[in-house]
């Protein structure tokens, strides 16, 4: 998901409930210790649907655990890194595309999961 303006609460619950909806299976959403992680209002809608995703924490201060992290920097350096935008809307327009191609291509999110640190995300 590719926005604009501040991570908030509002734009993490949105990103949530897109998962539930596009998964048929429970997710396990991993997440670092950002604020908007631990607000009331984003337990509150967990605890409502804990059938469907459960939240699960990185130790304080790991981004080497974070499988997210793969991802990022697939992104900056074939999307964001390769195509010089002009502007914002076509840097955004390239990041979508480039992420749209990862999510028809699972075998190579997959591969994100190899390395040691982020293989328990994997399982």
């Amino acid at each position: 998901m590719v926005f604009k303006k501040r991570f908030t609460t509002d734009v993490l619950l949105d990103f949530m409930k897109r998962l539930v909806r596009q998964n048929k299976r429970k997710v396990y959403l991993i997440v670092d210790n950002h604020p908007v992680h631990r607000a009331q209002r984003i337990s509150r809608w967990l605890k409502a649907n804990t059938d469907h995703i459960c939240r699960v924490y990185l130790p304080p201060y790991s981004p080497e655990l974070n499988p997210d992290e793969f991802l990022n920097q697939d992104v900056k350096s074939n999307s964001v890194g390769r195509h010089r935008p002009h502007d914002q809307e076509e840097m955004i327009s390239n990041v979508r595309r480039y992420l749209r191609s990862r999510q028809r291509r699972p075998n190579l999110v997959k591969c994100y999961f190899h390395a040691e640190s982020v293989r328990y995300a994997g399982l």
